[in-house]
């Protein structure tokens, strides 16, 4: 018997494994498509589901009132890019920040401790009205700021304190000894952060931050409160001029659609992220 071909027993082990595998896929099949009927009967059994159908699941007003949502849904793309990358910017450096050593740097880590602690207590909704109608109140120009601006700047605000916290945690994982041996090297305290401890830190809280961006690309539907004609308001303009709130579900549905990749990409991601560190374990 050659080394390369497996024994009996080996293959014996490889259809057992097989067949428990088609097993557990048949089982779990099974039961979700149990678990479905079950829940759709329950659903349109009930008393109130023509009711509830007509106002909620009508498929005219949905494809009526689709463009209009499609035409909001780019306004919040569009803000989300913009938020996310002033984000990470600002997260990153609140997060620099709490981590300068010495007295000398005390005013600047208090600081960034006092946005931190400020930004997570408010709520979004809370600081969407403050800056969005606070801010123009101040008349530091005499034009009229955009309201897409402004939410997104709160956005902004608040999304940045949260970050910034998770990026802390990464660089505070990295080991001293990573610290000690750049500067050992003849690397600045800069240079270091830079090139040693920073990527690390990054690739380290990657997981946590794409869960945070799907967080923001659900909370990015708030801005409609300032009055943006988004994929919420064109929602709510719809509902309003058809008496049916199917343009609601419409626009949650695409939400769910655009949060859905961004949710496969973390869960890859952690687990990426976890074989890594069995097999650095291992060795």
């Amino acid at each position: 018997m050659s080394p390369e071909q497996p024994t009996p027993l080996e293959l014996s082990r490889r259809r057992l494994r097989a067949g428990r595998s088609r097993r557990s896929t048949l089982t779990a099949l099974v039961s979700t498509l149990v678990f479905a009927a079950v829940l759709y009967l329950g659903v349109t059994n009930a008393p109130g589901w023509p009711r509830t159908q007509a106002t909620f699941l009508s498929p005219q007003v949905a494809w009526d009132s689709l463009p209009r949502i499609l035409e909001g849904l780019w306004l919040n793309i569009r803000v989300l890019a913009v938020a996310a990358v002033c984000t990470l910017v600002l997260a990153l450096v609140l997060a620099v920040l709490r981590t300068l050593r010495g007295p000398v740097w005390l005013p600047l880590r208090l600081l960034a401790t006092g946005y931190v602690d400020l930004f997570r207590g408010v709520p979004l909704i809370v600081l969407l009205y403050l800056v969005g109608f606070g801010v123009p109140a101040l008349r530091f120009t005499d034009s009229r700021i955009n309201p897409v601006i402004l939410g997104t700047v709160a956005l902004v605000l608040t999304y940045a304190a949260y970050v910034s916290e998770v990026f802390r945690a990464g660089i505070d994982s990295v080991h001293p000894s990573q610290r000690l041996g750049a500067r050992s090297l003849g690397l600045s305290y800069g240079q270091s952060m830079k090139l040693v401890v920073l990527p690390q830190a990054v690739r380290r809280v990657t997981p946590p931050l794409l869960n945070d961006f799907v967080a923001m690309q659900k909370d990015v539907g708030l801005i409609s409160l300032l009055g943006p004609l988004d994929a919420v308001r064109a929602a709510q303009i719809a509902s309003q001029s058809s008496f049916n709130f199917t343009p609601y579900v419409v626009a949650a549905l695409l939400f769910v659609l655009l949060s859905v990749p961004t949710a496969r990409l973390a869960d890859w991601a952690t687990a990426r992220a976890a074989q890594r560190e069995q097999s650095g374990a291992a060795l």
